[in-house]
């Protein structure tokens, strides 16, 4: 067990965190924990949890989250780890060992990080302790003004541990790690003075003087517009060291100017054996800043144009007497300028995007990526989403860091055309750098190692476009620190992650207003604001997908006047929308067809069959059961999907498919919709009739399965009532979709019994809109002429319908229900229908006939055997000569009723039976019996969740009682009721 606070305040256990709750919760327990081992007042967590004047119940709400924390910590065996929360007087004490809180162990590291002798040590201690941040203190919590100021200290504290950790680095001589860990904070923190002055003596300890220069006078800025004042005696200290040329106490002497630093010079390079040249041939050449190239072959990088120049440039050090090498250039080190006459560094990039809008999140992530030692940054993202314009965007953005060039290629590894030869790619980087084409080697290792030699003391940024696999970019890696690679693939190449430790920055589609704006760039905003409407219509078609937007708004520009609203109206269409966002050979279909092509045959087939869910989410097993596998093969599949970005995990185990990819992957086998479409709609019957056992052992309101079902190749288990629940109520809006496809499809001995298996969560839920739904099952029920369907749904439907109010169309449906279910040969259908017609017509004062229907009812029940229904009948029977004011009969049934059902029998049912003994005990004049009885039913809904059910006991109980924690528990009720509706 570990309580957190330096992030979101949780409490983690063996098992995931514990289902905290509500931020008052959350602010309860960070109060607790911020004074662990000491009591704290009522007075004072009541200022932590409201920030202005308290309500009148505020002490009956903190009892309530304090009752509800100690439940969760018992149900995670806290005391085991010699946790307790203890009540003190008018004050909680929360007792916990201190090593389980996270914001004891950071104090304590750096506590040791003092101790240390060597700041090798230190550092260790220091980054242990920065590690256990995950994000600001307290975060998810209510602050109220005592937890923003403990907030702010540990901030605070953290700050002062960065700056530490910088001071480390610097004493080791690692000013480059200083300065990356400080850039990242001061941009957060712009107007701390003691973060910008670390930051510029790391810089200018780095080699990096102009830039740290430039760090004070940003910041001086900043301080006077925002705040009015000059730089305080930090920033000025570090400001004249740096200008005195003094490296302060833990730097070393400053480097001397650029222009005669060997770093600035040329880097020797030693030509490989066999590479086609010698010393003699045309003399040696030499690479400094943007090298010539001869005339004898230039050729081109993808989107890159061709140089000529005057002659080969020779390298320096063409033999294996060569000078020693200079010294590495720390990264990002300023280049000095270039001498007149001097060519600029090469620069290979396509031009810059046109039209981009939005990603300002992703291309800061990319600025926090490239930061550090020789950093390997990879874009990835689906077809069409903008990667490649995303790294062009940034990469023109900030020329000035990359004083040596920049290099691109498109490694084409989605492309008809097939990848380029490595051994052509690096060709053209080495003719980029200088080498003359006589010298370039023939062999791919070779001139990988000619390219890693002559980028090892230079600050490039090479861009690999379109790559496919991991092993391509190994091979296409620059040598030197100062390097930056940028890296765009539709897979998620973990393989680089993992090798080279490659800093992953995933693209995802754009929002609406993004998109509108993309469609304004190039259509104008005049167009677009004149049709709003349309135009945010257009980008939600569009799925925010930028390949798809600039097609649409390339069809609208050779159109003038097509109104945005039409072409919104014609994409509207799933049937015809791929063929409208293809234009010449530009499209969505056509990006995923090359990304498709690369797949594996099982991933394909299962893509094709995705298509075909009429829902929107997959796990394992659906996916399974549409392609005709099992979930093993299917979770392989659907990983391999995501890792090219066609399907996308929105939880564990959970995938979706963007909108077009959808239409896509229909398209590709089009013939196999019907069958994937009942290999679905079985494993949603298969899988909802396991979950109905579980949640509802002893009801089976619909087992009879289809004539030709299939039954799928593995069918989930769930653990629980609880788990069974979850399945029904995550599952609700696709199970409906599935439903509905099968209506349509004709296929109606499915649909019924689709919608009819969530009976128990419509039962839980009763109130919550399922009418809609119910009166699709009775018209494919109606459809297939089945009087057994019939019957099951009428019953449910008008007991949903009761529930709303709505009694006389309850009535007229029920009338029906046990005639048909006795022609269907259904006892113990008969008997619920009748139980169902029995309430309505005992709420329509008809209570003679509704006691007869249930006298009925309880006979079918016992002729059956079947003790759930009797229950179910008696239960409702209590409730009816409870409203005829027949207290001893009423408490006469719901015994009889409890008597039947073992101890584990469903909590709500056990609910409402006992709420009827408390209603009947008052009315009997045995109040405190039937206050005990009526709080132990409010007591048994609360504890399985079922709020309707405590909302009833707990009305009954203030007609009787003004005590305090009953109007609390009634309110709380009330309120989780209006959250989920």
């Amino acid at each position: 067990m570990e309580f957190r606070l330096l992030g979101t305040v949780s409490v983690e256990t063996l098992t995931g965190p514990l289902p905290l709750g509500p931020a008052k919760r959350r602010s309860l327990l960070a109060a607790l924990l911020l004074s662990a081992n000491t009591p704290v007042s009522l007075g004072r967590l009541t200022e932590c949890l409201w920030d202005d004047e308290p309500p009148s119940q505020a002490r009956g709400v903190i009892q309530g989250h304090v009752s509800r924390l100690r439940a969760l910590l018992a149900g995670a065996d806290a005391e085991a780890y010699g946790v307790e929360l203890a009540t003190l007087g008018d004050a909680y004490v929360l007792r916990a060992p201190e090593t389980l809180l996270d914001s004891q162990r950071f104090e304590e590291l750096l506590m040791l990080a003092r101790e240390q002798r060597g700041p090798a040590d230190a550092v260790l201690m220091l980054k242990e302790a920065l590690s256990l941040w995950q994000g600001p203190a307290l975060s998810g919590a209510f602050a109220g003004p005592p937890l923003r100021v403990a907030a702010h200290s540990l901030e605070e504290s953290r700050l002062a541990t960065v700056e530490q950790l910088a001071r480390a680095y610097g004493a080791l001589g690692e000013h480059h790690r200083a300065a990356a860990l400080l850039t990242a904070e001061t941009a957060a923190h712009p107007l701390r003075e003691s973060l910008a002055a670390e930051l510029m003596l790391a810089l200018f300890r780095a080699g990096r003087q102009s830039e740290a220069l430039d760090r004070f006078h940003r910041t001086r800025r900043l301080l006077a517009d925002e705040l009015g004042i000059d730089p305080g005696h930090e920033l000025a200290d570090a400001y004249a060291l740096i200008l005195r040329g003094a490296p302060g106490p833990t730097g070393a002497a400053p480097p001397k100017s650029a222009e005669a630093s060997p770093a600035a010079g040329p880097s020797p390079v030693a030509v490989p054996p066999g590479s086609g040249g010698s010393p003699g041939d045309g003399g040696p050449s030499r690479v400094a800043g943007s090298p010539s190239r001869s005339t004898e072959g230039p050729s081109r990088v993808a989107g890159s144009p061709s140089r000529s120049s005057e002659g080969p440039s020779p390298v320096a050090g063409d033999g294996a007497d060569a000078a020693a090498p200079a010294p590495p250039r720390p990264p990002f080190q300023a280049a000095p300028p270039s001498p007149a006459g001097e060519p600029h560094p090469v620069d290979l990039l396509p031009r810059a995007p046109r039209g981009f809008h939005g990603r300002a999140a992703e291309l800061a992530a990319l600025s926090r990526s490239a930061a550090g030692e020789a950093p390997v940054c990879l874009v990835t993202g689906p077809a069409g989403v903008g990667k490649t314009a995303l790294a062009l965007q940034w990469a023109h953005r900030n020329p000035a860091l990359f004083p040596d060039g920049r290099l691109f290629a498109d490694l084409r590894g989605f492309s008809a055309a097939g990848e380029p030869a490595l051994i052509d790619v690096l060709r053209e980087f080495l003719l980029a750098l200088g080498v003359s084409p006589r010298r370039v080697p023939e062999s791919v290792p070779a001139a990988a190692a000619l390219f890693r030699s002559l980028t090892a003391r230079r600050r490039l940024l090479v861009v690999l476009d379109n790559a496919r696999d991991s092993a391509t970019v190994r091979t296409l890696l620059p040598g030197g620190a100062g390097c930056v690679t940028l890296v765009t693939s539709r897979h998620r190449l973990e393989g680089l992650i993992a090798s080279d430790a490659a800093r992953p920055v995933p693209l995802d589609t754009l929002e609406t207003d993004d998109g509108t704006a993309l469609l304004a760039g190039v259509l104008g905003e005049e167009r677009v604001l004149a049709e709003p409407v349309a135009a945010r219509r257009l980008s939600e078609l569009c799925g925010g997908l930028p390949l798809a937007l600039r097609v649409t708004a390339a069809r609208l520009a050779g159109r003038p006047r097509w109104t945005l609203a039409a072409l919104a109206g014609e994409l509207a269409d799933e049937r015809g929308r791929l063929a409208y966002l293809d234009v010449d050979d530009t499209g969505v279909a056509a990006a995923l067809r090359l990304t498709v092509q690369h797949l594996p045959p099982g991933a394909v087939h299962q893509l094709a069959r995705l298509g075909h869910h009429p829902g929107g989410h997959y796990d394992p097993y659906t996916a399974a059961a549409l392609a005709g596998t099992d979930p093993v093969t299917a979770r392989a599949a659907l990983e391999r999907l995501a890792a090219a970005h066609l399907v996308t995990e929105t939880a564990p185990g959970r995938w979706v498919l963007h909108d077009l990819v959808r239409l896509y992957a229909r398209s590709l086998d089009p013939a196999s919709a019907r069958e994937a479409l009942i290999g679905v709609l079985d494993h949603c019957i298969a899988t909802a009739l396991a979950a109905a056992d579980t949640a509802e052992p002893g009801g089976e309101p619909c087992f009879v399965l289809p004539e030709d079902f299939r039954r799928p190749s593995a069918v989930q288990d769930f653990a629980d009532r609880a788990e069974a629940m979850r399945w029904l109520a995550t599952e609700r809006e696709d199970l409906a979709l599935t439903a509905l496809a099968a209506r349509e499809a004709g296929l109606d001995d499915r649909a019924w019994r689709i919608i009819l298996l969530q009976w128990p969560q419509i039962v839980w839920r009763v109130r919550d809109s399922w009418s809609p739904l119910l009166e699709l099952a009775l018209e494919s029920a109606r459809a297939e002429k089945d009087a057994y369907a019939e019957s099951r749904v009428l019953t449910l439907l008008g007991w949903v319908l009761t529930e709303e109010g709505r009694t006389a169309e309850a009535a007229a449906l029920l009338e029906r229900s046990p005639v048909l279910a006795r022609e269907a040969g259904d006892p113990l259908g008969e008997a619920t229908a009748l139980v169902n017609l029995a309430v309505v017509q005992a709420e329509l004062g008809e209570l003679p006939i509704a006691l007869e229907n249930c006298a009925r009812a309880i006979e079918l029940a016992r002729g059956e055997g079947d003790r759930h229904t009797e229950m179910l009948t008696l239960q409702h029977l209590a409730r009816m000569h409870l409203t005829a004011h027949r207290p001893q009969e009423a408490l006469d049934c719901a015994r009889t009723a409890l008597d039947l059902g073992p101890e584990h029998e469903e909590a709500a049912r056990r609910s409402l039976l006992l709420a009827v003994c408390g209603e009947a005990r008052l009315a009997l004049g045995d109040e405190e019996d039937g206050v005990r009885l009526l709080d132990r039913a409010a007591q048994e809904a609360e504890r399985a969740g079922y709020d309707e059910g405590a909302v009833r006991a707990l009305e009954a109980l203030l007609r009787v009682s003004s005590r305090t924690e009953f109007r609390r528990r009634h309110d709380e009720a009330l309120r989780r009721l209006a959250e989920e509706s």
